[in-house]
């Protein structure tokens, strides 16, 4: 971590000489952002009384406000309360070409839990973990991040109370609750330092610097942010363009996933009269578990991936007949649009993630990171390698809330495909749903069982696990669908 800064004051004549060089730099700096492949995430932390809010508030009058965002996020609303804690900063994000200064941020959360007991310093710690992952994932698709902890000594911070609490300008500042974090000044110390070593990693360090000279503080925070600004734009300069073309061959990272594919039977039927009487009764089953969980404040998010032309819509319309109009949402997810390409691109499912108690449905989903993307070349390599491990610990994170996610793969052969596509063509109100890209990852279909099998082997989990569906029969498909929610939902509830 950074050292503290100089600890001699800084006289106000030195700080004002210096000022109009700061500004005009930090001024110059939002206009090469513009053009710049990545977002610039400010965060200002540190100890009470250590100014974080006026170290916002300054930089606020020194950048130009079209270039920026603040956020002080306090105590969670009650929408907030009821997704996964990092929703509510993932939905804040920058995109490309823009900045964010996050008073306190997300670490304020987990501090502001103060844990004391072995238990609650567990959870403390799972706090930290997730908050580390979430940095690392941002970083590694090019995010400028800066974290700053604002440093007082408990000799410091009292003084500093004092003179507030004296001024009745600024009276209304000190709380009882500043007061008490004084007394505790050690261990609330100790804290901290255990929160900075945790989430303290390449891409993403602390910066501590000492917060008794205001104005030296202020002309440091902008230092580092200028000097973090200049290293990350000359890398990214000299750093090669990720590749668009997609992999000639594409190898299985995990061949037990594609053997586990190709061994799925094709061959079940199920007759009309047959699937409308189970059908119903399975409807039944699912409508009452489904209002089980949300009686219970379970949220439900359905994933639905397959081939195209597999049936995934037709499963979705089946599957919603169980539900309340009210209490669902289908997501369908298309190519992204330039506001979703400017954010990571976990950006736009984390924004969809339902309220407890809520059912969101996704047709196709942020698997496409390791299908489409990988094998069409719209991301590097180590992108969508990486991206296995960050979609499971996407799918954790929720299910940690207590969201409970279902994922389905709809598989065909690749003779029923073709009998559909041409069923598509030949009617007219089907034509909309046949377009040049379905040929065209038709003839790709060897490489894309590959990489549905990697997708199976590398992103199955005890919490999250896939189902793989045989659904050359519509009818077979749409009441395995239900069964298999109705059995992983009553699972998760414990009935």
């Amino acid at each position: 971590m950074a050292k503290p800064a100089d600890e001699r004051k800084m006289s106000k004549k030195a700080y004002e000489a210096r000022l109009p060089d700061v500004r005009a730099a930090l001024v110059r700096m939002q206009v090469e952002l513009k053009s710049a492949r990545f977002p610039v995430i400010l965060v200002v932390a540190g100890v009470e009384a250590s100014g974080k809010g006026d170290v916002v508030n300054i930089l606020n009058g020194w950048l130009d406000p079209r270039g920026f965002e603040t956020f002080a996020l306090h105590e969670p609303t009650d929408e907030e309360r009821d997704r996964p804690a990092m929703w509510r900063y993932w939905r804040t994000l920058p995109p490309s070409g823009r900045m964010a200064i996050y008073a306190g941020g997300w670490h304020s959360d987990a501090l502001n839990d103060d844990p004391r007991s072995a238990r609650e310093l567990a959870l403390f710690d799972a706090s930290l973990r997730r908050i580390s992952l979430f940095e690392a994932q941002l970083a590694a698709a090019g995010a400028l991040i800066i974290k700053v902890w604002l440093q007082l000594s408990k000799t410091a911070q009292r003084a500093r109370l004092r003179d507030l609490e004296s001024d009745p300008r600024t009276a209304w500042r000190v709380t009882p609750e500043d007061w008490k974090s004084q007394r505790d000044y050690e261990r609330l110390a100790r804290l901290a330092e255990r929160m900075r070593a945790a989430t303290h990693q390449p891409g993403a360090p602390w910066y501590v610097i000492e917060a008794g000279d205001t104005r030296a503080r202020n002309l440091t925070v902008a230092d580092i942010v200028l000097s973090r600004f200049r290293i990350h734009m000359r890398a990214h300069r000299k750093a090669p363009r990720a590749q668009s073309r997609a992999a000639r061959r594409v190898v299985p990272l995990r061949p037990a996933g594609l053997r586990r594919l190709l061994s799925l039977s094709l061959e079940n039927r199920l007759s009309q009269p047959a699937y409308e009487k189970k059908r119903d009764k399975w409807l039944g089953r699912l409508n009452k578990v489904v209002r089980a969980a949300g009686q219970e404040r379970r949220s439900i998010v359905w994933v639905f991936e397959g081939w195209d032309a597999a049936g995934k819509g037709g499963a979705i319309r089946r599957l919603t007949d169980a539900i309340d109009a009210r209490d669902f949402r289908v997501i369908p997810v298309a190519k992204p649009t330039d506001e979703e390409k400017a954010h990571h691109y976990l950006w736009r499912f984390w924004r969809h993630v339902p309220r407890a108690g809520m059912v969101t449905i996704y047709d196709r989903s942020w698997y496409g990171r390791v299908l489409v993307e990988r094998l069409e070349g719209f991301c590097s390599e180590p992108e969508w390698r990486r991206a296995y491990r960050e979609l499971n610990e996407f799918e954790r994170e929720l299910n940690e809330h207590g969201v409970i996610v279902i994922k389905f793969w709809l598989h065909i052969s690749k003779e029923e495909q073709l009998r559909r596509f041409r069923d598509r063509e030949a009617t007219t109100y089907k034509r909309h749903k046949m377009g040049h890209e379905d040929w065209r990852n038709r003839r790709k279909w060897a490489s894309y069982e590959i990489a549905v099998g990697d997708m199976l082997a590398l992103t199955n989990s005890r919490h999250s696990p896939w189902h793989l569906v045989a659904a050359n029969n519509k009818r077979h498909a749409r009441l395995e669908i239900i069964k298999a929610s109705c059995r992983q939902i009553e699972a998760a509830l414990g009935v």
